[in-house]
């Protein structure tokens, strides 16, 4: 017993499996340093389990193992052998170019090298009889370059008749309509690195598995394999969010000055992504362009979708770094906030956030104050929370209050048509038959049977529209934050043999 006890012990405290991002201007080489020391430091702990840039880059950005030039080389090697009739290593060394060259940046240059390499891979299996795998790499030219042409220099009689086979009943086939939409307009959009047109781009396609990139202005979208299957596949790639991020030298989120919300966001859809449990956002600041040097973290939470505490040190003297270092991974792990590190007031203002000049203390005590010290540091035992939310009455609440009187005003109007729907019904029932039954040949009867059987319909319509708002009005009333006491609200309504009123008192 005692040892299963330890065992879930042990797992109940758990390190969260986490992701240190830097956030900023990600060409920036000190940023990089100083997210990459965090890193290390957060890594080297006992017990931590913290996600390599490496696996971030093989995620997202495959990284290529061989430079354009090396696979070139390579392609020439696999030509030799296959002139030398060794068709099997020639097979071997062609499927890893391949592999190689789609982990390329996208454009002419891998489509060129790409189509190299296909037809080498075509030229190869036809020698060896393999004519269904000789026909397929041509279709994966011929499937996105329909015009391709081959060098009658290059390439046998034989080959060329195949080539053109394969043309002709790839333009016979039928096709499947891609479109492909980005939250960038006019992006360029890639198809296994063969550049296919912009956004909004719409395109009819042979069936099959292609690899989507977008790009825009350096901005690239994570490569993704995409099947396109009939009718109709639809895409839609948010580049303003795949391209902020990149991984090299450094995970890093590209964020314009002062975007903490967007950069919050982006970061927690990259740890639900890559499935860690806390992602630590780490950016250089400065309070003014004269003031010192901020580094600051940032701990989410990603399936709670929450800022857990955030906290920072000024970056002045060298060799206190390794200390100011180390307090920032007790503060990360712990949440213990020890000096020399700084965290938000009270009020959520941190010290490294520009404040307007009338905001600025002008006393070396105020100033002092500003600076947040140790005093007012966070204590171990909670996190550092936002700043208060203003006190004024939520915007949910207040649409809860209109739904409600929609809702009361439409069961007002189905009372009222019940009413005209009763006299309609007394006048009907003086006119029915023995048997209670409309005469054929009584116009008024039938036009009052009509006219009731659309009343019912309309009632119905109404009773359920009122429940459905009143419903829902009632979830939001519940749902939003009380932060001052409701309006009063009265709602008085009057239904007699003679009709039916309603009126409304309060304020909104």
């Amino acid at each position: 017993m005692i040892p299963l006890v330890c065992v879930l012990a042990c797992v109940t405290h758990a390190a969260p499996r986490r992701l240190v991002v830097a956030s900023g201007e990600c060409k920036d080489a000190e940023l990089n340093t100083q997210a990459r020391a965090v890193h290390d430091a957060l890594a080297s702990r006992p017990g931590q389990e913290v996600l390599s840039p490496a696996a971030f880059r093989e995620h997202f950005f495959p990284p290529p193992a061989q430079s354009v030039e090396e696979l070139q080389v390579q392609l020439e090697t696999a030509q030799s052998q296959f002139y030398e009739a060794r068709h099997a290593q020639a097979e071997q060394v062609i499927g890893k170019a391949l592999q190689e060259i789609f982990r390329l940046p996208v454009g002419s240059t891998r489509w060129q090298l790409h189509a190299h390499a296909l037809l080498l891979q075509a030229l190869n299996a036809r020698a060896t009889g393999k004519v269904k795998d000789s026909d397929a790499a041509f279709r994966s030219i011929l499937r996105l370059e329909p015009q391709y042409k081959l060098d009658a220099g290059l390439y046998p009689p034989s080959l060329q008749q195949a080539f053109e086979k394969v043309r002709t009943e790839l333009a016979r086939a039928k096709k499947v309509k891609l479109s492909v939409k980005s939250t960038l307009p006019a992006s360029e959009v890639y198809l296994d690195g063969h550049k296919a047109g912009q956004t909004p781009l719409t395109l009819e396609l042979l069936p099959g598995s292609y690899e989507l990139t977008v790009v825009k202005d350096g901005a690239v979208s994570f490569p993704r394999p995409l099947p396109v299957e009939g009718p109709d596949t639809p895409v839609f790639v948010d580049l303003a969010y795949e391209g902020a991020v990149s991984g090299s030298p450094f995970p890093c989120l590209a964020a314009p000055h002062r975007s903490g919300e967007r950069t919050v966001s982006h970061a927690l859809r990259l740890g639900g992504t890559l499935g860690v449990e806390e992602v630590i956002v780490v950016r250089l600041e400065r309070s003014s362009s004269k003031g010192p040097q901020w580094l600051a973290a940032t701990v989410l939470h990603v399936e709670g979708g929450q800022k857990l505490r955030e906290g920072g040190f000024k970056i002045q003297d060298p060799e206190a770094l390794a200390e100011s270092l180390s307090a920032l991974i007790d503060f990360v792990t712990t949440g213990k906030a020890p000096p020399p590190l700084v965290v938000p007031g009270p009020q959520g203002t941190a010290p490294w956030v520009p404040v307007a000049a009338t905001d600025v203390p002008h006393s070396t005590a105020d100033q002092a104050a500003f600076d947040v010290p140790a005093p007012h540091r966070v204590s171990e035992e909670r996190a550092v929370t936002a700043a208060e939310p203003s006190p004024r009455t939520p915007t949910l609440r207040t649409v809860s209050y209109g739904v409600l009187g929609g809702g009361a005003a439409v069961l007002v109007g189905a009372g009222i048509l019940r009413l005209v729907a009763q006299k309609d019904l007394d006048r009907l029932d003086k006119r029915l038959d023995a048997n209670g039954r409309v005469d054929a040949n009584d116009t008024e009867a039938l036009a009052l049977r009509d006219s009731l059987s659309a009343k019912r319909t309309l009632l119905t319509g109404l009773l359920i529209g009122s429940g459905a708002a009143l419903t829902t009005g009632a979830v939001l009333f519940l749902v939003s934050p009380a932060r001052a006491p409701p309006p009063p609200v009265t709602l008085e309504v009057s239904v007699d043999s003679g009709g039916a009123s309603a009126r409304f008192l309060g304020t909104f």
